[in-house]
C-alpha cells in the first residue's frame, strides 16, 4: 500500500516518521523532570487463558494476587471489557490492529506450527503507531500471530522479541525457523530425531529476535525469565518513552511453576502459575517506582480470553465459547495522577480499543487509511464524569470465526451456538433458536428472554447479519507465505 504523499510503502513511511520522532525524543531532557508533553510509557501485561474470577480483585477466593489487587486499588477496573474472540490468535491480532479478527483474515481458530499464515505485514500494529511517536518497543512472551520470519514481532514494529512463537502446548519447531549458533537443546536425543517425533508435544521453542535459542523451552522458569527481560528493557529505556508488550505464556495449559511457586497456592497448579504472574507484576511495578517513572507510566493488565477447564463465576462458560465467561475478562489500568485510584467502570469496551486509545495518549492517531473497529476509551479508563461506552454494539464471533451474536446496551443476543463448535456430526450452520439475555439483570446468562422480546431478537439478529456482511465485504487479506 503506497502512502499518497510520499510514494512509500506504509511500513517505510512509518519507519521514516519513527526515525524522526526518535531523533526528537533523543533531544529531550533525561533523568530530571520530563517535559510536560512527554507521552506516557506503556506496559501492557497480557495473561493467557486467565478467567474473569482468577484474580483476588475480581472475586477469586483461592488465588492470592496482592500485587495485581494493589494495581486495582490504585487504578481503574473495567468490569465489562471483552476480547475479540474466545481463543488466542484472533484476540491477539485484534489487540495489535484495533480490528475484528475477520477483517484481518485471522478469525478461524488459532495458528499452529504447520500454519503458513500470520498477521499481514501490511497491517499497522499498535507497536508501529507508538514507534512512530519515538517509543522504544519490545515484545516479551507469547506471540501467536505467525512464526515465519515475516510475521514475527521484529517485523511488526517491535525493536526486540524474546518468547515463544505460539502456544505452549505446541511443540514441534516449525519449518523455516532459524537456530542460534549457541542454542540450547534440552533433549536426550538428537535434534533431528526430536524434530520428527510426533510425541514431542508441549515443548515450544524459545526465541530471541528471529532465532531459536532454546528447545524445548524450560517452561517452569518462563514467567521469571520474561520478568528479567522486562526489567532489563525498562531500565535500558527509562529516559525515553517505551512500550512493553508482555504477553505471558500462562495460565494456558500445560501448567508449569518453578520451585519457589510450585505447591504454594491454595488454587493448585493453576493458582501457582497465576501467583507467579502476580509476583512478576509486583517486580515490574517496583522497578517503575524505583526508577521514578510511576507518574509517567500507564500499566495495563488483562487476558486474551476466558479460562480453560474451570468456571469464571458469576459468568457462564469459558474459553472457546461466546458466553460471557469466554470473552469478558478482567481489565485493570494504573497511572498515578491520571487514573483515579480504586475506581470501577462498567462501560462496554474491548481489546480492539487499545490501539486507538494508546495512539491518542502517545500524541498520534490511529491509522486513517483503513477501517479500525476500536474506539478511544480513555474517558472510561480515566474516570471522566459522564463517560459512556463509544460502542453502539459489540459483535461476537465464535472460536472458528462464525458470527454468533451481538451485544447492544443491556441486551445480548446469541444468534448461533455459544459453544466452540456444533455438536459432533452437526453442520456448522445448524439451525439455532436465538437466545436473549439482559446482562444488567442476568450477567450469568441464565434467563433466556427471547420469547418475551421477539422484537429485540429480530432487531439484534438483523444488526448482526448486516454487520457480518459488511465486515466480510471490507476484509483485508491475511498474511501468507508460499
Amino acid at each position: 500500500m503506497k502512502h499518497q504523499s510520499q510514494g512509500l510503502t506504509r511500513r517505510e513511511f512509518l519507519a521514516a516518521v519513527g526515525a524522526g520522532a526518535a531523533a526528537a525524543a533523543a533531544g529531550r531532557p533525561a533523568h530530571g523532570a520530563a517535559p510536560a508533553d512527554r507521552p506516557p510509557n506503556v506496559i501492557f501485561i497480557f495473561a493467557d487463558d486467565l478467567g474473569y474470577a482468577d484474580l483476588g480483585c475480581f472475586g477469586s477466593k483461592t488465588i492470592s494476587t496482592p500485587n495485581i489487587d494493589r494495581m486495582a486499588a490504585e487504578g481503574m477496573k473495567l468490569t465489562d471489557f471483552h476480547t475479540a474472540s474466545p481463543v488466542c490468535t484472533p484476540t491477539r491480532s485484534a489487540l495489535m490492529t484495533g480490528c475484528y479478527p475477520k477483517r484481518l483474515g485471522l478469525h478461524v481458530h488459532v495458528l499452529f506450527p504447520q500454519s503458513k499464515t500470520g498477521l499481514n505485514p501490511d497491517e499497522i500494529t499498535v507497536a508501529e503507531v507508538l514507534k512512530a511517536q519515538g517509543y522504544a518497543t519490545a515484545c516479551i512472551g507469547k506471540w501467536h500471530m505467525g512464526h515465519h520470519a515475516i510475521f514475527l514481532p521484529t517485523r511488526q514494529g517491535f525493536d526486540s522479541y524474546y518468547g515463544i512463537p505460539y502456544s505452549n502446548d505446541m511443540g514441534i519447531v516449525a519449518e523455516g525457523m532459524t537456530f542460534a549458533k549457541d542454542a540450547r537443546f534440552n533433549f536426550g536425543k538428537t535434534l533431528e530425531a526430536a524434530r520428527t517425533d510426533p510425541y514431542e508435544r508441549d515443548k515450544p521453542p524459545l526465541m530471541r529476535g528471529e532465532e531459536v535459542i532454546e528447545w524445548p523451552a524450560d517452561q517452569a522458569t518462563l514467567t521469571e525469565r520474561y520478568t528479567d527481560e522486562a526489567l532489563k528493557f525498562i531500565r535500558a529505556n527509562k529516559d525515553r518513552p517505551f512500550f512493553l508488550y508482555l504477553p505471558h505464556t500462562f495460565p494456558h495449559v500445560p501448567l508449569f511453576a518453578s520451585e519457589r511457586f510450585k505447591g504454594k497456592s491454595r488454587g493448585g497448579l493453576l493458582g501457582d502459575t497465576v501467583e507467579c504472574i502476580d509476583w512478576s507484576c509486583g517486580e515490574i511495578l517496583k522497578a517503575v517506582k524505583e526508577l521514578g517513572l510511576d507518574e509517567r507510566t500507564l500499566v495495563i493488565f488483562t487476558s486474551d480470553n476466558g479460562p480453560a477447564g474451570h468456571p469464571a463465576p458469576p459468568l457462564r462458560g469459558g474459553k472457546g465459547t461466546t458466553w460471557e465467561g469466554g470473552q469478558r475478562v478482567p481489565f485493570i489500568a494504573r497511572w498515578p495522577g491520571r487514573i483515579p485510584a480504586g475506581a470501577q467502570c462498567g462501560g462496554l469496551s474491548s481489546v480492539m480499543d487499545v490501539l486507538p486509545t494508546l495512539a491518542r495518549l502517545a500524541g498520534g492517531k490511529a491509522p486513517a487509511d483503513r477501517i479500525i473497529d476500536g474506539k478511544d476509551i480513555w474517558p472510561l479508563i480515566s474516570g471522566q464524569p459522564g463517560a459512556k461506552t463509544p460502542h453502539e454494539a459489540f459483535y461476537h464471533y465464535s472460536a472458528y470465526g462464525v458470527m454468533s451474536g451481538v451485544r447492544c446496551g443491556k441486551w445480548k443476543c446469541h444468534t448461533r451456538t455459544p459453544l466452540m463448535r456444533p455438536a459432533k456430526g452437526a453442520p456448522a450452520d445448524q439451525p439455532f433458536a436465538p437466545a436473549l439475555y439482559d446482562l444488567e439483570a442476568d450477567i450469568g446468562e441464565q434467563n433466556d428472554l427471547a420469547a418475551q422480546h421477539p422484537d429485540v431478537v429480530k432487531r439484534l439478529a438483523e444488526m448482526a447479519e448486516n454487520f457480518d456482511k459488511n465486515l466480510t465485504a471490507t476484509s483485508r487479506p491475511v498474511g501468507r507465505i508460499g
